[in-house]
């Protein structure tokens, strides 16, 4: 049954940080970062469309996590998507970031615990495409 709380709590912070901070626009830090990093190919102009986009995104993973469908590929992306967003934001905006570079020890935290809840402590999964 733990496991169950650590989908909520996964899931959550995908749509906090979906919703609120991006699609809502209450933390413009992470449009600053969206223009810093994708500016240069896009244009710091697309950087609002952009954010709010991203922020959908992640809106989406957090209902894939509540969902239970696929979960070894949701909790896969989410690694991937962590650790490569993250990478970028310390490589390219380290600045704008809340913690600085200390950001990405969060981000390895985030992974870790994505990576336990899925192959530790979640039952196994029920998707005929993983388990064959």
């Amino acid at each position: 049954m733990r496991y169950r709380w650590i989908a909520y709590l996964l899931a959550a912070v995908w749509l906090i940080n979906g919703l609120l901070c991006k699609v809502l626009h209450l933390v413009p830090r992470h449009e600053q970062i969206v223009a810093r990093i994708l500016g240069p190919v896009l244009g710091v102009g697309a950087a609002p469309m952009l954010t709010r986009l991203i922020g959908l995104g992640e809106i989406g993973i957090g209902l894939w996590i509540l969902s239970g469908r696929f979960r070894r590929w949701s909790s896969l992306a989410q690694i991937g998507l962590v650790l490569m967003m993250n990478a970028l934001e310390f490589a390219l905006a380290p600045d704008l970031l809340l913690w600085g570079r200390w950001n990405a020890v969060f981000a390895l935290l985030f992974a870790g615990l994505v990576y336990r809840y899925e192959f530790h402590l979640a039952p196994a999964p029920t998707d005929a495409c993983l388990t064959s």
